[in-house]
């Protein structure tokens, strides 16, 4: 079901025993239309589909599933009403995957609605990896632009100059870097004199430890106080920051609008991810989750081993425990702490700006859409942030979509799997867009619309950040039964195998009991590996170590001869 189909059955389009022939129709009269229109580049074609909704992409950075998914315990000890009254209002994705758990690599696939040839954040990647987008790729957003939207942006970047002036007009200031600019964002540092408040200093800040136990090594930031050690207040903190540049840049585009062009706002905040940086007013709310949380089994579990290596894990779990250098309880669980509280900062900041679409009358008829670029360990197997593994923690992803209230959507939680993808094509065919370059994403469209799809071939796949991991995974879902995922790592004998329906997934592929399962989803992945040539530096690979669990084949062009 595509967009005028969905919009006929929800009533806001034609009868549905006309749809089809309507979208015969369409197809004929609609123009050729190009984003490049000079160059006659980018073709893509618009429907005439009336009114277009207003259209508000939100999302946040590095979030636990223990912040959000129904299988967690934890968030319902969470303040967090702004995102419960999103959900309240509209259909919840709850098996959402990104496609790789780094920023760069996760916003370029959201983006872009295709898998993406990025594999690492800028930061820590070898000279000669890409890192941003190219210039002549196509970003969902220059379409909507493209075909009248006003288009909007505040917060964090990470893909590159060039895509958000090619999208927006405009960079995201000072911020195409994964940390926050809160030393060198001007405008920012204005607003905190306008407020008539000092920069932020640490007055609690969390550190890892260096393999000795007891060195200081990395900062996970923590809680904040003005230079001159007054309170720092929440509409000073950089998240309250952004929700209100956000409205400012609605503003500027429904001044002079008249309602003729529709607006699309993107919001990118990057809290909850460390260093973290709670502001005053969350004294009882932390004393509250102190009293409510306690360390995962897992962590218990690696203190237990005294941080040695588990031979059911690859060996990069371990490299990662050493850079983070969780080794004390009491830090293990001050993070925890710090990093519900900073995600109950982005929701006070969340709630600023859904209350300003609300009073400008925009709320009941926009499309609202909340995600995260990846997910985050939380202290669980003693880890924290993200990495080059693909552990469930982060992968899974929130994924929030609101419709405006005529279309009829009922509130509902979706179960079949779904991917960041699919955030591209499903804007795109809601504002009426056809691009005619590849999407690997699908319109979730028909889903909200009631019609639920089936399994999918999700892929998830990871390389160059801390450490070095070239790895993939696929899952499976079966309609109210199991849901796994499996992942192989290139530079490891260990894959793992997890159970997505467990709240605590632990690596099943060694147990004798899941071999069976195992080799099915070999098998799953070795299907998706070989009918791609996207993915032909994966199979070479993959055939090879896992070649007596494959099916067999008489011949293959091993040596590549004939050109992709």
């Amino acid at each position: 079901m595509n967009r005028r189909n969905f919009l006929g059955v929800t009533g806001l389009g034609a009868a549905a025993s006309t749809a089809v022939a309507q979208e015969v129709a369409s197809r004929i009269e609609s123009p050729r239309r190009f984003i490049r229109r000079k160059e006659g580049r980018r073709p893509f074609r618009a429907r005439d589909a009336g009114r277009r909704p207003n259209v508000f992409l939100i999302s946040i950075d590095m979030v636990s599933p223990d912040h959000w998914h129904p299988q967690r315990s934890l968030h319902r000890e969470m303040d967090l009403p702004a995102i419960r009254s999103l959900a309240r209002d509209g259909v919840v994705f709850n098996n959402c995957f990104t496609t790789a758990p780094l920023c760069a690599p996760a916003r370029a696939a959201l983006a872009t609605g295709r898998y993406s040839y990025i594999t690492a954040n800028g930061e820590r990647a070898h000279d000669g990896h890409e890192t941003i987008l190219r210039s002549d790729d196509v970003i969902f957003q220059e379409y909507l632009k493209a075909s009248g939207y006003r288009t909007k942006h505040a917060g964090k970047g990470h893909l590159g100059t060039q895509k958000f002036i090619d999208a927006f007009d405009e960079n995201a200031p000072a911020w195409d870097r994964w940390a926050p600019p809160v030393h060198d964002d001007e405008e920012y540092l204005a607003y905190l004199r306008g407020l008539g408040v000092k920069r932020a200093r640490y007055k609690k800040e969390l550190f890892g430890l260096q393999q000795d136990r007891a060195s200081r090594w990395a900062s996970w930031g923590g809680w904040i106080e003005q230079a001159d050690g007054n309170p720092f207040p929440l509409e000073a903190q950089y998240s309250f920051y952004l929700a209100r540049r956000a409205v400012h840049k609605l503003d500027a585009a429904l001044e002079g609008n008249d309602g003729r062009d529709p607006v699309y706002l993107q919001l990118d905040f990057f809290d909850p991810h460390q260093p973290f940086s709670i502001p005053a007013g969350f004294e009882k709310r932390e004393q509250a989750l102190r009293a409510a949380f306690k360390l995962p089994a897992s962590f218990e579990r690696v203190r237990r081993n005294d941080w040695r290596p588990f031979p059911d894990e690859p060996k990069i779990y371990d490299f990662y425990r050493k850079n983070w250098g969780l080794y004390r309880s009491e830090t293990a669980l001050d993070y925890m702490v710090a990093n519900a509280l900073q995600m109950e900062v982005v929701d006070r900041a969340l709630e600023h700006l859904l209350s300003a679409i609300r009073q400008r009358g925009l709320y009941e008829e926009s499309v609202i859409v909340f995600t995260a670029d990846h997910g985050e360990m939380n202290a669980r197997g003693a880890l924290v942030d993200k990495g080059v593994y693909l552990c469930p923690d982060v992968l899974r992803v929130p994924l929030i979509v609101k419709m405006p209230s005529s279309a009829r959507v009922q509130p509902r939680a979706v179960e079949p799997p779904v991917s960041h993808l699919d955030i591209a094509p499903t804007l795109l065919d809601i504002a009426g867009l056809e691009p005619e370059a590849r999407l690997d994403g699908q319109s979730l469209l028909p889903c909200l619309g009631g019609n639920e799809h089936g399994d999918r071939d999700l892929f998830m796949e990871c390389g160059w950040h801390v450490g070095v991991n070239f790895a993939c995974a696929v899952q499976r879902w079966q309609r109210g039964g199991a849901h796994h995922l499996y992942a192989y790592n290139c530079s490891d004998a260990v894959d793992e195998l997890y159970d997505l329906n467990s709240a605590n997934p632990v690596n099943l592929a060694l147990k004798p009991e899941h071999k069976a399962l195992r080799e099915e989803m070999v098998r799953r992945m070795g299907a998706f590996l070989e009918r791609d040539p996207r993915w032909v530096g994966y199979w070479h690979s993959f055939r090879l170590d896992r070649y007596h669990e494959l099916p067999k084949v008489e011949s293959g062009d091993v040596q590549m001869f004939r050109p992709i």
